[in-house]
């Protein structure tokens, strides 16, 4: 996938990475957000009423290999699991292999939002965090900006519980899509990924015992016991909902549909080296899965790209 060649989309996607860099640091090696995180390998196999959905190739298939990354939020890669404001919300990144060089991705991450509607407001959002000093007088431009944008102040807000496994925390996708299926009938939806286990959280008291890598260390002792699996969903869209800004959530009413099952059998080897290679793309690519108008979509794509390169060029020095 090649960068964009439009200069004021190429300046955004550097200007996001700067502020995310002015935030958290810069961590060689590591990604901008996300920074600490593991990679696990396994299958997924879809649902039979996937293919009412969409004619994707990873729906037509008896079974596809994926690499599934667990994350803690934030860009410092030494961030404890248990830290009560900072590790949350945790993201899964899923990649389905589909070819040689070949593949499509779903990103989620376990609040079911996000702060901003467009990368222009996502910048300003990050601009005002990393200008922000709680010692200095109030409102700070942090606070100032979540006053003005309601969606941010949730997100801010939000409860972070801490779970117990990343076996046993669900994710949300941020972007809707478009699912075409074999017969050209569309929907929109947002992908869910449900731990089969259900979820479960700690207690405050109970999250602050827990070591600083906790959840990392169980999933090596669970995957050392037997395979961990997630349900896919996917969320259908109505007439007359968002299809194309991330802050909008839609109703709990709305029909969830059972896309497949993800069985993790493995701790990717290498696991730190792949981490570096690996770089996930929130757009589909594929047939039969295609964007939603969402303007968020193509600069956070630029974004991974853009610091998933400078990561390889970590690895390499």
């Amino acid at each position: 996938m090649p960068l964009p060649t439009d200069e004021k989309a190429l300046a955004l996607s550097h200007d996001l990475l700067q502020a995310f860099d002015n935030v958290f640091g810069v961590h060689p090696g590591f990604r901008p957000a996300h920074a600490k995180g593991a990679l696990l390998s396994g299958t997924f196999a879809p649902s039979p009423e996937a293919a009412t959905l969409t004619r994707a190739p990873h729906i037509e298939r008896k079974s596809t290999p994926v690499t599934v990354r667990f994350s803690d939020s934030t860009g410092i890669p030494t961030i404890p699991d248990n830290d009560p404001q900072g590790a949350s919300p945790r993201g899964c990144a899923i990649r389905f292999h589909l070819a040689e060089h070949k593949h499509t991705d779903i990103i989620s991450h376990s609040h079911d939002g996000f702060p901003v509607g467009t990368a222009e407001e996502f910048l300003e959002f990050l601009r005002a965090i990393a200008a922000s000093d709680p010692s200095k007088p109030h409102p700070n431009p942090v606070e100032a900006f979540v006053s003005t944008h309601p969606a941010a102040l949730a997100f801010v807000q939000a409860p972070k519980p801490i779970p117990t496994s990343f076996a046993k925390e669900k994710f949300f996708g941020i972007n809707a899509f478009k699912f075409t299926n074999v017969e050209g009938a569309t929907r929109y939806g947002r992908y869910r990924i449900v731990p089969e286990l259900g979820t479960e959280y700690l207690a405050t008291e109970a999250a602050a015992a827990k070591t600083p890598n906790f959840l990392f260390d169980d999933l090596s002792e669970r995957i050392a016991q037997g395979p961990i699996k997630f349900h896919i969903l996917v969320q259908l869209a109505e007439e007359g909902d968002a299809v194309d800004d991330a802050t909008v959530q839609w109703s709990e009413g709305r029909p969830l549909l059972t896309l497949g099952e993800i069985t993790l059998d493995a701790i990717v080897p290498n696991n730190d080296a792949e981490q570096r290679q690996i770089i996930f793309d929130l757009i589909p690519r594929i047939d039969g899965i295609e964007p939603s108008g969402d303007p968020l979509l193509d600069p956070r794509a630029n974004l991974y790209l853009l610091s998933g390169r400078r990561r390889r060029a970590a690895e390499q020095a």
